[in-house]
């Protein structure tokens, strides 16, 4: 196609008219209209395939599109990596949405390269699909799904893998890929010998960067049957991504933010496709947004994740320390309507520095946060959120600890034997922790002995032959139903 010929095309798509029709051999597919291409490997031109080849050709890739009866909105499409018409159900279902499908011809020696990208351009430059495929990958088609999008992260909406195989150089380059935003799902066997090296190792990763992985992990199941019988969960996962957009970043939020996902740990095991699966991660769970920024004279990073919807009030839980993905606590509090703020730790200081917290407490405050918090720390770090909460007992509603132990490298007095502040102020105490914790006869127990003699209100939640882990109770409900209590 000539340049005068792609301004037009250009200059079309602008004016909401009609992309150019696709003029490849046309054929049939499913019951839709087929069209097949050929890529020259050394000049890179696309042009219509003889309707009679029936093989490659050297020097040449066959590459296909199908079309919807009518093209959804945006025109979007996915793209397979390898084993064209292999468990096609999945796009046979996105063909009856709206979708396109496309395939290039891979297999072993023809791994993802500027053929790509040629073909990649062809279908948006010239025929307006959308500039986000969605991939989907089985196999060597998950590992090359995952090559082309870890280098064009910014040009793919959302990654569909079954079984797949994946190469150190995409494991390497999964935070761009996260820092995009682009969801994955995951389809495995629970026998399948790609499994541990390679989809939970993409799982694990792509967590640590704050990226969307879901996993879906047929149970007794090896590298075959690919996909699933019903592909309506994989379709509708597919068809959200495509047409999702993010919410508008929250006027608390400073500039150079970065915005990554916050969702639990949990596995939910659950009869599907004749057998039972493990399923995790946002498909199936409450996902949220998690705020990272700075405030101008603060030292140290501030994280907040947002509920779906703010609670009346706008309550929230300030918290000292990384909230860990198994935090049943605060997913339940969230999932109520709590907003979730860490505290920010100096990178230079060897304590917290009370004036930094202070300045993020006014900061969430002025921006319509509730005057009175939820304090919350596990372990060591209960003693320095009760610490600030001892130093501000008039912005504090509750104190939260797990497994606590009541030390602080800020305070000059430890809190352990300071809380009478709190109990003036009517502050409840709410302790979790296991009997057999290092810390339970003379941390959780004497917390509840001095609080009571005080005249404070407090209780404690005892889990009986448990240690220091897990440290969020087995049974939340009343564990939160004691922090929300007014």
């Amino acid at each position: 196609m000539t340049s005068s010929s792609l301004l037009v095309t250009f200059l079309a798509l602008v004016a909401g008219q009609e992309a150019p029709p696709l003029d490849g051999a046309k054929s049939s597919w499913q019951g839709f209209d087929r069209f097949d291409y050929q890529l020259d490997e050394t000049t890179l031109a696309v042009k219509p395939a003889d309707p009679a080849a029936t093989g490659d050709v050297p020097g040449q890739r066959r590459c296909i599109v199908v079309a919807p009866r009518i093209a959804a909105p945006g025109r979007p499409w996915s793209w397979r990596g390898c084993y064209w018409d292999h468990q096609p159900q999945t796009e046979i279902e996105l063909l009856r949405r709206g979708f396109h499908i496309a395939y290039i011809t891979a297999n072993a020696e023809l791994a993802p390269d500027r053929k790509w990208d040629a073909w990649y351009e062809f279908l948006t430059t010239q025929h307006g699909l959308s500039r986000r495929p969605a991939f989907i990958g089985m196999s060597r088609g998950g590992m090359f799904a995952y090559r082309w999008a870890t280098t064009h992260p910014r040009s793919v909406s959302a990654i569909y893998v079954d079984n797949p195989a994946v190469e150190r150089e995409s494991l390497a380059r999964l935070g761009d890929l996260a820092g995009a935003d682009v969801p994955i799902l995951q389809v495995c066997g629970s026998l399948d010998p790609l499994l541990g090296g390679h989809a939970l190792a993409v799982e694990s990763i792509y967590q640590a960067f704050g990226g969307r992985v879901s996993m879906l992990i047929k149970d007794g199941a090896g590298h075959h049957p690919h996909s699933l019988q019903d592909p309506r969960l994989l379709a509708d996962f597919i068809e959200q991504a495509t047409s999702e957009t993010p919410a508008p970043t929250p006027d608390y939020v400073t500039a150079k933010a970065t915005r990554t996902a916050f969702y639990g740990s949990h596995s939910a095991y659950e009869p599907r496709e004749g057998t039972q699966v493990t399923c995790r991660g946002p498909v199936f769970a409450a996902c949220y947004d998690r705020y990272a920024f700075g405030l101008d004279g603060v030292e140290g990073t501030i994280s907040v994740i947002a509920p779906k919807a703010a609670a009346p009030g706008q309550p929230w839980v300030y918290h000292a320390g990384l909230v860990e993905r198994d935090a049943a606590v605060d997913l339940t509090l969230l999932a109520a309507g709590y907003h979730i703020v860490t505290a920010p730790i100096s990178y230079n200081a060897d304590n917290p520095l009370w004036r930094d917290w202070d300045a993020v407490y006014r900061h969430m405050v002025g921006h319509g946060f509730a005057a009175k918090v939820v304090v919350e720390g596990a372990g060591r770090a209960a003693g320095e959120a009760w610490a600030w909460a001892i130093a501000n007992p008039d912005k504090v509603a509750c104190a939260y600890a797990e497994n606590p132990v009541l030390r602080s490298l800020t305070a000059k007095t430890p809190p352990l034997d300071d809380l009478a502040a709190l109990a003036k102020a009517g502050v409840r105490l709410v302790v979790a922790c296991g009997s057999l914790d290092p810390a339970f006869a003379t941390q959780a127990q004497v917390i509840e002995q001095r609080y009571r003699a005080l005249g404070g209100a407090v209780t404690l939640f005892t889990r009986d032959g448990e240690g220091h882990y897990p440290l969020a109770p087995k049974d939340v409900k009343p564990v939160v139903a004691a922090i929300m209590r007014r």
